[in-house]
């Protein structure tokens, strides 16, 4: 999550959203990593293409980037595109998912 102080769509996300994300599907097959658009560059993302709005949350597998969200939608809609990342990422590995198995 790359986030900076004082935007109110990351604080929004703070209130409906952080608290449970750990706890979540989701929050365990991604675990959240803060970042401050600001601050100084990861050294491990060097390839990851720049960000520009707060909040970006962008879902890296294996030192790349599988895909990302740009701003936050509110709570139904982020759990959604989330979902659709971390399917994207699991298709990707190999792994079928529940939602891909035709079952």
């Amino acid at each position: 999550m790359f986030e900076e102080a004082g935007c109110p769509w990351c604080a929004r996300w703070d209130r409906d959203i952080a608290p449970i994300y750990p706890k979540t599907r989701e929050g365990k097959e991604a675990p959240l990593r803060r970042v401050d658009l600001h601050g100084d560059w990861p050294d491990d993302l060097p390839e990851l293409k720049p960000v520009h709005y707060t909040p970006t949350f962008v879902l890296i597998a294996d030192g790349r980037e599988v895909g990302r969200i740009q701003g936050y939608p509110g709570e139904d809609f982020f759990w959604g595109l989330l979902a659709e990342l971390i399917d994207q990422m699991e298709v990707s590995n190999g792994v079928q998912t529940s939602s891909g198995s035709g079952q």
